[in-house]
């Protein structure tokens, strides 16, 4: 006997969308047999029993509820059918009286309580049927905000929390280009590149989902606090770790690979060569989403990152129409079905601010596109110390420069009254997600 109620399924969404789901089409996620929403009080409270088991994984929670029915059921079962499926330490874990999972049940709910804040479990339609496809996707989501945000195609940026000011402006600027498409931008609410997709969306009137490696009642870096509430505001912030989890390492790819999973393309903006943003493009890659990377100087450590993951195979983009092209496959693939419409309101560059004195236009003119140290631009420069250091200083208050963590300076793609060339944005006309009406008849 199935412990659960019955099926009475609500629409996915209660926001009209610019896009047509894969649901629609006859697609449906896959879940649980209890089909309600929300979830009642005992299936609930099974669902966050499994999840807050020691030793028991998403991936073997998943499969326990698939082989007895559903989360109510594995802990309705007798011992043998547990012992068929759980080693003996994870069966018996399961089967103890253990008050701090008691108490941690207990909070989860009272939490969800609150307006705004939500507990979705598999059995929940609410649940996002991209991250229901994983092999191991979360018994239960914490989220705050509105969970009708994760039933919207996606696209991710990600990148270097201590990324360059070129980085950040290039993130702010696709953000909103897809924002104001209607694709949500997906992030991990991280210092750096991650904050920066997240305000560009914000900025463009979107929606942004931000993944966050802590517990949904806490916030980090702590600096985030008011990013995380206009996130919240304008989307939803989510969590699969218990509540009060603080940040921790090994936190980090298991929020990177639901990043790479809601999403279905995954842009790297800037990436070390360890960078935990190439951790996500690998789980993308796995999970057949497109993968898509900006190259930098090869002077760069910023840059090393992109250019491994564009060896592997990632795509080579350089502004927001590469990313359109990507994306529109990426959708089509997923099941959407993409309106013919254009991208509006591409990024622009902010007019350029005259170099009125020759020691700026000849260190520009020296600096290049790479990294420099200032003695190396001073002597290549034939300039003093005292003189290439104001040069360096009025350029970088121009924005024509910045000073990188190590004391370096590189130039930055905005255009410059000397000749500098053009960065990666503008782009001449709009961006369409469909090359032509004939692409794909909506």
């Amino acid at each position: 006997m199935n412990p659960c109620p019955p099926p009475n399924t609500p629409p996915l969404t209660e926001q009209p969308s610019l896009f047509v789901s894969p649901a629609a089409l006859g697609n449906t996620p896959p879940s649980c047999s209890a089909l309600v929403s929300p979830c009642p009080p005992l299936c609930l409270r099974s669902h966050l029993h499994l999840a807050l088991t020691p030793g028991l994984g998403a991936g073997s929670a998943r499969r326990l509820c698939e082989a007895l029915g559903c989360a109510c059921a594995v802990l309705a079962a007798p011992d043998p059918a547990l012992q068929a499926h759980l080693s003996t330490p994870v069966a018996l874990a399961l089967r103890a009286c253990d008050n701090a999972r008691n108490r941690a049940v207990e909070r989860a709910v009272a939490w969800a309580q609150a307006p705004g804040q939500h507990l979705l479990v598999r059995a929940d339609p609410r649940y996002p049927a991209a991250l229901a496809s994983l092999p191991d996707p979360p018994m239960v989501l914490y989220v705050r905000g509105t969970p009708s945000a994760l039933a919207q195609p996606a696209v991710a940026l990600v990148g270097s929390r201590n990324a360059s000011r070129d980085g950040l402006e290039i993130a702010h600027a696709v953000a909103g280009v897809f924002a104001r498409a209607g694709l949500v931008v997906v992030s991990g609410l991280a210092a750096g590149i991650d904050s920066a997709a997240h305000r560009g969306a914000l900025d463009a009137g979107g929606l942004t989902v931000g993944f966050v490696g802590t517990g949904a009642d806490l916030i980090y870096p702590r600096t985030h606090r008011a990013l995380a509430q206009s996130v919240v505001g304008q989307g939803a912030l989510i969590s699969e770790l218990p509540l009060g989890s603080p940040a921790a390492a090994h936190h980090f790819p298991r929020r990177n690979r639901l990043i790479a999973a809601q999403a279905v393309a995954v842009v790297v903006v800037q990436a070390a060569r360890h960078s935990g943003s190439l951790i996500t493009a690998r789980f993308a890659a796995e999970l057949g989403r497109e993968v898509a990377a900006f190259p930098g100087s090869v002077h760069s450590p910023l840059s090393h990152g992109c250019h491994q993951l564009i060896r592997e195979g990632a795509a080579l983009v350089e502004d927001a129409a590469d990313i359109a092209a990507l994306v529109r496959g990426a959708l089509e693939r997923a099941g959407w079905l993409v309106p013919n419409a254009p991208f509006s309101g591409n990024p622009t560059q902010p007019g350029a601010v005259p170099l009125a004195h020759p020691s700026m236009r000849r260190l520009l003119k020296w600096l290049g596109w790479g990294p420099v140290a200032p003695e190396a631009l001073a002597r290549a420069a034939g300039l003093s110390a005292s003189d290439a250091a104001a040069a360096l200083l009025d350029l970088e208050l121009a924005g024509h420069i910045e000073r990188l963590i190590d004391g370096r300076f590189q130039r930055l793609a905005k255009p410059a009254a000397v000749g500098q060339p053009e960065g990666p944005f503008p782009q001449p006309g709009p961006v369409s997600l469909l090359a032509s009406s004939a692409d794909r008849p909506v």
